[in-house]
């Protein structure tokens, strides 16, 4: 058995969680973290993938202490925590819903709480080849420019989150939807980063309290 202190440091999972982010960690990683330590002769992973192999994805759903108890020293403090997350994760995750981003106008409805903020706000939009979104980030606030929105700041979450596409937004107080020589110069630099990193730019949309103003339908960006 290999001991979990021998592995090098940047294979343990809290390690690695810090270093790498959750998302590049295992199944059996994930769980290790919650059990902490294994049992006598098993590591903490190979604790974590026993249990894994033994319940499938089915019945880890709706996985109970009891179930866990033929597991070899898996005591009921570990067996408690591991229910007590799985219970915790299903309730965050209960009644979340996806959100189907297809037009201007669902960006627009999205944004209601910052069509008529008196600062701009520049908004991603993480979608998968679906359309749907997988996570949303306020990038910067104040006017915008091309030194305030780097193409970097937009795309570095995209590769986290492995995201095909994003829409990016942005509010105009003055309620005028007609973009400014700012507005297009960032969504210049967008566009041509998005082309290098295989992350399309499917559309930039200005909304005020009226309404909205697309770059893809009015062909400022490359279709």
């Amino acid at each position: 058995m290999t001991k979990i202190k021998d592995l090098p440091k940047i294979e343990l999972p809290r390690e690695k969680l810090i270093k790498y982010g959750v998302e590049k960690l295992t199944n059996a990683e994930l769980l290790a973290i919650l059990l902490r330590t294994g049992t006598s002769g098993t590591n903490v992973i190979e604790l974590a993938k026993l249990i894994l192999k033994k319940f499938d994805k089915a019945k880890l759903v709706n996985l109970k202490v009891e179930n866990l108890k033929d597991i070899k020293g898996l005591g009921a403090v570990k067996a408690c925590e591991i229910v007590a997350s799985l219970e915790f994760g299903r309730r965050i995750l209960k009644d979340k819903k996806s959100v189907l981003l297809l037009s201007p106008k669902d960006i627009w409805q999205e944004l209601k709480d910052l069509r008529g903020h008196k600062k701009e706000h520049f908004v991603i939009f993480y979608l998968d080849t679906g359309n749907q979104e997988i996570k949303r980030e306020i990038i910067s606030v104040g006017t915008l420019n091309a030194s305030l929105v780097h193409p970097r700041e937009v795309f570095e979450p995209a590769i986290k989150h492995l995201a095909a596409q994003i829409i990016v937004a942005h509010n105009h107080p003055s309620g005028q939807t007609e973009p400014s020589a700012g507005d297009l110069e960032v969504n210049k630099r967008l566009m041509e980063a998005g082309k290098l990193l295989g992350i399309e730019l499917a559309d930039h949309i200005i909304v005020t309290i009226g309404g909205f103003y697309s770059f893809k339908e009015n062909k400022l960006i490359d279709c």
